[in-house]
């Protein structure tokens, strides 16, 4: 079988298909075989014929499978050009000093996540991790009920790694201002009261901006007063409390308020999710907290501030636990 031979052969079958390279190889050599079978038998020289056909085409047949079979490596691709982390020749950002991606500015430090999801961050300041009150006191009364100025211990008991709130008001000994805030807290199914009576708790920011904390599963109340809610001023956007019994969960960003020489030049907002839920999104915070009356930001404000859990004296007393802050 010669090359003319070779390249002469159908490349496509009757249908149209292309024909694999070995299998019009191997065609071609069964046909040169056949052809010899029919010399043999018209008495043709065997010798001369072995040599004249069989083994040019056996040579041909091998040399075209090796081809067949090589697996050239592919070419090693070109490096790729490393990608620009930054640039100087962009304009400065208005109100900043800062060009639009500026290679200069000074990128954010690492925060590792919790290992699961509500587990404090690597920067977080824990208050409560369910083996110690340490984090928190109370403020110290008097046989009367009077408060003497002082603080003392925390009063409130731990029961298997949880918080009961029964004592009194406790705040964090540390002060902040901006933060994030997460908490977790449930009431009993079998709590007493109705309305403002059941369930009843709150986180106090600078010891003043109250998120209200209540059990609001089938307890009407007022709006204003329900999980979520600015106390007395802006309800939730939505009633997102689980049922009584399971474990409702917090997350808090509050904005403190900007001062200018102690007085309010810009009020304080809260952003604040229930159960993963948006209850309040950068909610403009009208002063602070008050019952049955408006309020505004008359007066001196401090720049940090500790915060205060309430206790509504409810019985069973609300639960709390896995209780932790990141100053903003």
């Amino acid at each position: 079988m010669s090359l003319t031979s070779y390249r002469a052969a159908p490349s496509r079958d009757l249908m149209g298909r292309q024909i694999p390279l070995s299998w019009r190889i191997g065609n071609l050599f069964l046909t040169e075989v056949h052809d010899l079978g029919c010399n043999m038998a018209d008495g043709g020289p065997f010798a001369a014929s072995l040599m004249k056909n069989i083994v040019p085409t056996l040579a041909f047949a091998l040399t075209g499978l090796a081809a067949l079979a090589a697996d050239p490596k592919p070419a090693a691709p070109a490096a790729e050009k490393p990608s620009a982390i930054g640039y100087s020749d962009t304009p400065v950002i208005p109100g900043t000093q800062w060009k639009v991606h500026d290679i200069d500015r000074p990128r954010p430090n690492a925060v590792a996540p919790g290992e699961k999801p509500g587990a404090p961050p690597s920067d977080a300041i824990v208050i409560f991790d369910g083996t110690s009150t340490e984090a928190l006191h109370a403020k110290e009364k008097d046989a009367k009920g009077k408060e003497t100025g002082k603080m003392m211990p925390c009063p409130w008991q731990i029961d298997s790694g949880v918080l009961m709130i029964s004592g009194g008001d406790c705040w964090t000994k540390q002060e902040f201002a901006s933060c994030q805030l997460h908490l977790e807290w449930m009431s009993e199914p079998h709590t007493k009261g109705n309305s403002q009576k059941k369930g009843n708790a709150g986180v106090f920011f600078m010891d003043r901006y109250e998120s209200q904390m209540l059990d609001c599963d089938n307890n009407p109340t007022y709006a204003d007063g329900m999980t979520g809610g600015v106390y007395g001023q802006t309800p939730p956007l939505v009633n997102a409390v689980r049922p009584a019994g399971q474990w409702q969960v917090y997350d808090i960003v509050f904005t403190a308020p900007k001062l200018e020489g102690g007085k309010v030049v810009e009020p304080a907002y809260i952003t604040t999710f229930v159960n993963g839920i948006c209850v309040q999104n950068h909610t403009k915070i009208m002063g602070p907290t008050k019952h049955k009356n408006v309020t505004d930001y008359s007066g001196e404000f401090p720049e940090l501030a500790p915060i205060r859990i309430q206790d509504h004296k409810n019985e069973p007393p609300v639960r709390v636990r896995n209780i932790w802050i990141r100053p903003l």
